[in-house]
């Protein structure tokens, strides 16, 4: 089960709450991008990055020149999915249909090089899966200039919200048009580097992904 911390409380919404640990998972593992929100000299910041997760650790990198990732302050990482507009008979209850999923705590800056290289991969295959193996792993030179954080899953909630627009009794009979307008993503046709010095084709983990995704 999910924490239940005054941070992760739902005040509102409380049928869109998820509780389920597993419920987290998915919305990390179908994501691309988080937004790690915090403070720096006293003014807040929120930074879209790349992520990973391993188990009930969630890692993320940056430059070591990089003042977002230089403190030990508590953060909040944001996910979210859009699956589509609701659109309802009245303007007050439009809605949209999403997944997202808030993790707060406070990071640890991973040193040990095993850890690291872990983190790294999991970074790099959440955003393009079988790429680590393929390519060039990183130099000395370059994880002394990446920084990596490890953030606990211990504190999270999730929110979920799907269906219909929920109009008011008495706004059903107006004659407006109700419904979702689905969001779906999908990847483009691969576009090969045109510094390539080797005819390659494409390799079958990235080919592999031109279906669509959710």
């Amino acid at each position: 089960m999910l924490s239940m911390t005054p941070r992760t409380t739902l005040n509102r919404s409380k049928d869109r709450g998820r509780t389920d640990r597993e419920d987290l998972y998915a919305v990390l593992d179908a994501g691309l991008v988080c937004h790690l929100g915090v403070v720096v000299d006293g003014s807040p910041r929120v930074v879209p990055t790349g992520y990973g997760r391993i188990d009930d650790t969630l890692y993320l990198h940056g430059s070591t020149g990089a003042t977002s990732l230089r403190g030990t302050g508590e953060i909040c990482v944001t996910v979210t999915h859009l699956d589509g507009i609701v659109l309802a008979r009245s303007v007050f209850h439009h809605s949209l249909n999403y997944r997202s999923a808030m993790i707060y705590g406070r990071p640890r800056l991973v040193e040990e090089d095993g850890e690291r290289l872990a983190g790294l991969r999991a970074i790099t295959e959440q955003l393009a899966p079988g790429q680590w193996s393929a390519a060039r792993p990183p130099s000395r030179k370059e994880l002394a200039a990446t920084a990596v954080l490890a953030l606990s899953l211990a504190e999270a909630s999730v929110k979920v919200r799907k269906g219909p627009p929920l109009d008011d009794e008495e706004d059903y009979a107006l004659p407006v048009w109700a419904g979702v307008l689905p969001l779906h993503s999908s990847w483009g046709t691969p576009q090969t580097d045109p510094a390539m010095t080797v005819d390659l084709e494409i390799p079958e983990h990235i080919a592999s992904r031109t279906i669509t995704f959710r």
